[in-house]
């Protein structure tokens, strides 16, 4: 057990949740009004419209979720690559495609949906996202390779021009999963357009939220065109309802758009927010054995949707996990992710561990994986093998996310702080 008792919140709080501010309900009202309630309408358009704006791309297909965009990012690059497929068959069956490790799995599901197989790019220790050498590496196993899926972590941008540059070299394509970073940039670029095809992503806990929704990014109005077909069924231009490939129901609600509407107006405030909340974790954490999720700020600018930390390897007590719990043993003036959890939540508040590595799910656990020496091989273990360092376990293995909450009071922060702190005691 954790080594001291504070006083729990009367109410929750949450790692990151909406912030509503009344606009959205004007929004929803239109649509009720106009009785567009279905998947047309003003607010779709204005979403699409304000999306494409903001993330610096000439168009924005609006989907009912970011998965969903992801989706049809790779169904789009899969037939680009490859040609249409058979019915039955999806556009990458049996092609390999480089995937990031540390991500959440929506990132890597729309691949396998496509037949496709993930093989896991190991992390960068200096932004916590791909690592471009160990693409380089992958490239060179794997010369055939033409795809590339790339994610930004918590809303801190990886180093996405040396991976676009990568991707040219070796003529594959590249997808961005900015779904945890919109509003985010890159030496003055947004997220999402580097990509030949991106994704954002409107879910509940989101930097903004629609409580779901996404959209496809791309500049290329052609793709747009065709996503808004595949996202409805694929329905042909006939007086009947004719089909010709396969479609999906992914088209977002005008009533969701509504809420996203309202929400865009809010971007801005709520990322400084949260880059307020990371500095306050930051300064007030200086003088542990601890580092900050890192970023090079003369050329990133984050979101800073989750702040996270690591924990140094010297300040760790003994921790061991299996795939479904942990187990820890308390130890003067060390922690680990385990303890910290659990004393966050006796709070009454909402921590999270770092996303786990792909390559360490149990689905995954046979697929390559690609370290930072080139070092391919089958995950069937959780033991680091040849004396390789696993990146991405070892930030899955110290690390974890605080409360995000952009509604946090600065009186409440303060309490997870001491909190935190006292694990080190």
């Amino acid at each position: 057990m954790y080594k001291k008792k504070f006083e729990a919140f009367d109410k929750k709080i949450y790692l990151a949740s909406p912030t509503m501010h009344g606009e959205e309900m004007q929004y929803i009202k239109e649509a009720f009004d106009t009785n567009w309630l279905s998947t047309v309408g003003e607010n779709v358009n204005e979403v699409e419209r304000i999306c494409a704006e903001k993330a610096e791309v000439k168009n924005a297909v609006a989907l009912s979720c970011g998965t969903a965009a992801i989706h049809l990012c790779v169904k789009f690059a899969g037939e680009r690559l490859y040609g249409k497929p058979a019915i039955g068959h999806g556009a990458l069956e049996g092609k390999r495609v480089f995937c990031t490790d540390m991500t959440f799995d929506a990132t890597v599901n729309p691949v396998v949906y496509e037949g496709g197989i993930p093989v896991f790019i190991d992390t960068d220790r200096e932004s916590w996202n791909m690592d471009p050498n160990a693409l380089e590496k992958a490239f060179e196993k794997y010369p055939d390779v033409k795809l590339v899926v790339f994610a930004h972590l918590y809303g801190f941008p990886g180093k996405i021009d040396v991976i676009s540059d990568i991707c040219k070299k070796h003529g594959a394509l590249l997808i961005e999963d900015a779904a945890e970073s919109m509003g985010a940039s890159y030496k003055g670029k947004q997220t999402g357009s580097f990509g030949d095809y991106g994704a954002v992503s409107f879910n509940g806990n989101k930097i903004i939220t629609g409580s779901t929704g996404g959209c496809l990014l791309t500049d290329d109005k052609e793709v747009a065109d065709k996503a808004r077909k595949w996202s409805t069924q694929a329905r042909e231009k006939a007086p009947w309802y004719q089909h010709e490939e396969v479609g999906y129901n992914y088209r977002m609600s005008n009533v969701v758009a509504g809420i996203i509407r309202g929400q865009y107006l809010h971007l801005e405030e709520h990322i400084a927010q949260k880059k307020a909340i990371y500095e306050r974790y930051k300064e007030a954490l200086k003088d542990l054995p601890i580092q900050m999720i890192p970023f090079d700020e003369k050329i990133c600018s984050p979101n800073y949707w989750l702040s996270a930390l690591v924990i140094d390897k010297d300040a760790m007590c003994k921790q061991v996990r299996s795939d479904n719990e942990a187990l820890y043993i308390a130890e003067e003036g060390k922690t680990c992710p385990t303890e910290i959890l659990e004393a966050i939540s006796s709070v009454n508040a909402e921590g999270r561990p770092i996303w786990k590595p792909m390559h360490m799910q149990p689905m995954y656990r046979m697929n390559d994986f690609i370290t930072v020496d080139g070092s391919g091989r089958a995950r069937t273990n959780a033991y680091i093998e040849g004396g390789v360092e696993d990146i991405g376990e070892d930030i899955f293995n110290r690390g974890l996310c605080l409360p995000s909450d952009n509604k946090m009071t600065t009186e409440v922060q303060d309490r997870i702080i001491e909190v935190i702190r006292a694990c080190f005691e």
